[in-house]
């Protein structure tokens, strides 16, 4: 499917920081319950990789399940803030979508005045995809097992360094929270990306770290790295050799770097039901699923009442843990 950018054709506001994607839409009739015009869908974080190609991906079966043009809009900031407050803000007509991801509600958790209500303020349509951590040491820690590494970390307090991504990232608190569910004292090292982190775990300056399963792997095929567990309440399909969390002995240690897709809030039953519809399809096609599970992505397409407890219950949950963490944002 062709794609190009739009740039004066699309009623859109465009900027230096936005850049427009059109994905053309099949030549079939917009549903009644819906404008019959481009829909937009704002992506809150830079073009390439992570929930940008899951957005592009999905977007571009979308237009055609639809009937309409689907516009990816990347309105990057603030840690994704700045793209879902302006979803929060536009009308409530079905023309404008969000890409929803865990790190948002994170961003939620921890600032003490976020720019709008991460729950009030949205009709959350559908989870487009569960990324489980893989839990990483290096091969010099003596730990072949999670239950050997609380062990080590019980017997050494205060002793064993996890790397993240930065302060009050999804890595950090999913240390916090191992931290915390396991008992022991862990120490917290925050680097500005994971890809340092990995590389400071590959040379030894650090003892274990979350990382993401597609750049981890090749690390772990070679040796370089140790993998434990995923962090998924199921086993990876593209790694199903690693036992869970729970399987490994930390029962409800669960942490998901999902993706999802988000509305204005008081966006009108019919068209939620037709867009939820409409993702759920554009999901099950086979070149979406084998571009998300090449992507390390499990293809998720729920209800808007599950996505909607999915959020509400990771909002609490993150709460809680920077609560009990005194983590402060950067």
């Amino acid at each position: 499917m062709s794609r190009s950018i739009c740039a004066t054709a699309c009623a859109i506001p465009c900027s230096v920081a936005a850049a427009l994607f059109v994905v053309p839409a099949a030549a079939q009739p917009a549903q009644p319950s819906q404008p019959d015009r481009p829909v937009r869908w704002i992506s809150p974080f830079a073009a390439g990789g992570g929930s940008d190609l899951t957005t592009r991906t999905v977007a571009a079966r979308l237009a055609g399940v639809l009937g309409q043009p689907v516009v990816v809009d990347n309105r990057v900031g603030a840690s994704g803030n700045i793209g879902a407050e302006l979803a929060a803000r536009a009308p409530a007509d079905g023309l404008t979508l969000v890409t929803m991801t865990v790190s948002i509600v994170t961003n939620h958790a921890v600032s003490p005045k976020p720019p709008f209500d991460i729950v009030r303020d949205f009709s959350h349509l559908s989870q487009l995809t569960a990324q489980p951590y893989v839990l990483l040491v290096h091969p010099g820690v003596k730990a072949t097992s999670v239950q050997e590494l609380v062990a080590l970390a019980s017997a050494r307090p205060g002793t064993l360094n996890y790397g993240s991504s930065g302060i009050a990232t999804l890595q950090h608190l999913a240390g916090a929270l191992f931290g915390a569910t396991t008992r022991t004292d862990v120490v917290h090292v925050p680097y500005k990306g994971g890809g340092p982190a990995l590389t400071d775990l590959i040379g030894g300056q650090l003892q274990f770290f979350f990382g993401v399963m597609t750049s981890s792997l090749p690390h772990i095929k070679a040796g370089r790295l140790r993998a434990l567990a995923v962090t998924s309440t199921r086993r990876s399909p593209i790694a199903g050799e690693l036992p869970t969390m729970g399987e490994a002995g930390v029962p409800g240690y669960v942490v998901d770097n999902w993706y999802g897709v988000s509305a204005p809030a008081r966006t009108p039953p019919a068209i939620v039901a037709r867009l939820n519809a409409a993702i759920a399809t554009a999901l099950s096609t086979p070149e979406v699923r084998e571009a998300l599970l090449r992507d390390g992505s499990e293809p998720v397409g729920d209800s808007a009442a599950s996505f909607t407890a999915t959020v509400q219950r990771d909002l609490a949950l993150w709460r809680k843990v920077v609560r009990d963490a005194g983590i402060k944002p950067e």
